[in-house]
């Protein structure tokens, strides 16, 4: 039955590898579900999943006010190089940089090393003469002749979009928007993308490859979300679209189809943003954010209620993750450890007759054995169903039935028959490796930033991170988890409370000796007016919330640190100020501060977004009685070596204040909750599960 129009009605859609979730939030209520994602045309998975999810709230589809999206395209376009035919215009001199990369070697004993190709081949890619300093002021003019012929040599070889990146640009983007302009008067409907826009940083390698990305992903994403509102319109849907960025915060569609390599974190963000808000709500300022989904698992620490974040990242790291190994992409971006682990992760023997799990994923196309559509190869999702942790005839819902004995065939076959194990064995072995790697990734993650991780709290979410969370708080030490309400669409749901926010970034050095807080004020405001210039529909009249951060560095040094900063204007009070709050920072990284050396500012940050609105704790639970099971099926306990008699809950079925003992798996639409036997769960009042040792 369709009730009359609701006072707030929000649609989060997040597209992931194998999934895509969609979360409708109804003045609080939470409808959600998953659908298979469609890598065809990712517009029919979202359409289909927004009429289900409106089926569900008993609404019609007009009555939705507002429509968040995140999605991983951009990512898969630049892994997989599916993008546009792109050319590169740069400075006489700088047409190898993209090749020569930093010169680092990642891996420095290896003799046989192969550094990842670069995106734009060396025949796409074309100079002009002019020079620009690191302060910005022209040293050679822009030369006419030298722009006309790499244009009359793009016109001709019939690219799709070009990306312009210029020495120090960074300083002055002048000549890069001089030859942008000289493109489109030749060819109007040309895509292009200039650095001084796409990345204003310093470091040419990083700026170049980020513009580059950005010309890459330009004209599909475009397409694609062009698509998506013409689409969602014809079904009725006729509200505003958003999009969530690598940063974690909301712009419009607009915005996104100028700059999409912006969107290549967006769904991972988005559950940052989720686990920040959970941790809020329970008061816990010390977080591990673990999401595993269909085809990676990603790890965030979010001190303080807030997400830890980074100005530069990598993408589609091709040598056992290493970093160095990537695409480097210069943005703001919520900073986390992302590794090839999910339910769809395929399995395999290596050539040291090891179980190795991942990077490589069966997706939605075929999916893994047990989906029986197509997939032979075994991956986490049928080892998980062999343990015990996944139900065959209630898997999404019961809507994808699974086939445990497609999921034995296909591990005897690929696993077992190379190692002399049976199917138990090698599910066992599958999951004890993937759970150690996501282990090790946390361990490493938490040491380089130098905390102790068993003083964490975890709080897992998508379709597989309940699934596994309890055997890695086993591994990591970690004491308690949380498992919040509609956790296996938890990205989804972090769209919708996700702040609108845009993030201005430029490098401009500034020594503090010689501090111009003239003109240090006049490039705030500048980025303080790009920043508010992407989110000022967001703000509905509410005073935006500014905050300032400077990357800084002892002169010579080679990096920078982040010192966070007041939001107010610059005085001559303020070098010594900056210079104070430098010292605290850099003794807390590094132990001590360095004195008689000088220090300046190498890069700004502004950014600009919609304040969060208040949230009221989460009350104590008073804790019950242990909650006797539905029913009852085998599960293998990792930590016993053996199969054990685990109790079957139905999350829907358990009131706050219940608890529940391991082994045991609690079921819900989306995921399932597997308690091994050293924890237990307690229902709080919002409906969290607080997991926790016994």
């Amino acid at each position: 039955m369709v009730t009359n129009a609701p006072r707030n009605c929000r649609v989060g859609v997040d597209i992931g590898g194998t999934f895509t979730d969609i979360a409708l939030d109804l003045d609080g209520a939470l409808h959600s579900t998953k659908i298979l994602t469609d890598y065809t045309a990712p517009e029919r998975a979202i359409l289909k999943g927004v009429k289900a999810v409106a089926e569900l709230a008993g609404i019609r589809l007009s009555e939705i006010d507002i429509l968040i999206h995140g999605t991983t395209l951009a990512t898969n376009a630049l892994i997989e190089r599916r993008g546009a035919r792109t050319a590169f215009v740069t400075t006489e001199g700088f047409r190898d940089v993209l090749e020569m990369r930093t010169e680092n070697r990642f891996e420095q004993y290896d003799l046989n090393i192969a550094l990842p190709p670069a995106l734009i081949e060396r025949a796409d890619r074309f100079v002009v003469r002019e020079r620009v300093d690191a302060s910005g002021k022209v040293l050679l003019a822009l030369d006419d002749n030298s722009v006309k012929a790499a244009v009359d040599a793009i016109e001709a070889g019939g690219y799709e979009s070009v990306a312009i990146g210029f020495i120090h640009a960074y300083a002055n983007g002048a000549h890069e928007a001089q030859v942008r302009a000289a493109l489109l008067e030749r060819m109007p409907g040309l895509s292009v993308s200039i650095s001084s826009e796409v990345s204003p940083q310093m470091r040419e390698f990083e700026r170049f490859n980020t513009v580059c990305a950005n010309a890459y992903v330009k004209p599909a994403i475009k397409s694609y979300l062009d698509r998506l509102v013409v689409a969602l319109k014809e079904i009725g849907v006729g509200c505003p679209v958003y999009m969530i960025h690598s940063g974690g915060g909301i712009v419009s569609v607009e915005s996104a189809s100028e700059f999409p390599v912006r969107l290549v974190e967006s769904g991972p963000a988005g559950g940052a943003i989720f686990a920040a808000d959970i941790a809020r709500h329970h008061g816990l300022d010390a977080v591990l954010s673990f999401d595993m989904g269909g085809t990676t698992a990603k790890i965030c620490l979010i001190e303080k209620q807030v997400p830890k974040t980074a100005k530069t990242f990598e993408v589609a790291r091709t040598y056992r993750f290493r970093k160095g190994s990537g695409m480097p992409i210069s943005i703001p971006v919520v900073e986390m450890v992302e590794i090839g682990a999910g339910g769809g992760s395929i399995a395999s023997v290596d050539s040291m007759r090891q179980i190795r799990v991942g990077p490589h994923s069966a997706a939605s196309e075929p999916g893994p054995a047990c989906y029986q559509r197509g997939g032979t190869r075994p991956t986490v999702t049928d080892a998980d169903l062999i343990l015990g942790k996944l139900d065959p005839d209630n898997f999404a819902g019961g809507a994808i039935p699974l086939s445990i004995n497609a999921s034995r065939t296909a591990m005897v076959n690929e696993i077992g028959a190379l190692l002399n194990l049976d199917a138990d064995a090698a599910a066992y072995g599958t999951c004890e490796m993937v759970d150690e790697n996501m282990a090790n990734a946390g361990r490493v993650h938490t040491v380089e930033n130098g905390k102790d991780i068993s003083d964490f709290t975890m709080i897992t979410f998508g379709g597989a991170g309940p699934l596994h969370a309890a055997r890695l708080c086993e591994k990591m030490g970690i004491s308690t988890f949380l498992v919040p309400s509609g956790a296996g669409v938890g990205s989804a749901i972090g769209f919708l409370r996700a702040p609108f926010g845009y993030e201005s970034v430029r490098s401009a050095v500034f020594n503090l000796h010689r501090f111009n807080a003239a003109e240090a004020n006049k490039l705030v405001d500048a980025m303080t007016d790009e920043a508010l210039s992407f989110v000022e529909g967001g703000l509905e009249g509410a005073q935006p919330v500014i905050e300032r951060t400077l990357f800084m560095r002892y002169a010579g040094q080679g990096w920078d640190i982040p010192v966070a900063l007041a939001d107010k204007r610059f005085d001559d009070t303020s070098a010594a100020t900056i210079i104070e709050l430098f010292e605290l920072e850099y003794a807390r990284f590094f132990g001590r501060a360095i004195e008689g050396l000088e220090i300046e500012i190498v890069s700004w940050s502004v950014k600009a977004s919609s304040p969060l609105p208040q949230v009221a704790r989460v009350a104590p639970v008073e804790t019950g009685a242990v909650v006797t099971p539905s029913a009852r099926r085998k599960l293998f306990d990792a930590a016993s070596h053996a199969f054990l008699d685990a109790g079957i809950h139905d999350r829907a079925d358990l009131a706050p204040g219940n608890v529940v003992h391991g082994p045991a798996v609690i079921v819900e639409r989306e995921t399932s909750t597997v308690l091994t036997s050293s924890f237990k769960a307690t229902v709080q009042t919002d409906g969290c599960l607080l997991v926790t040792r016994l």
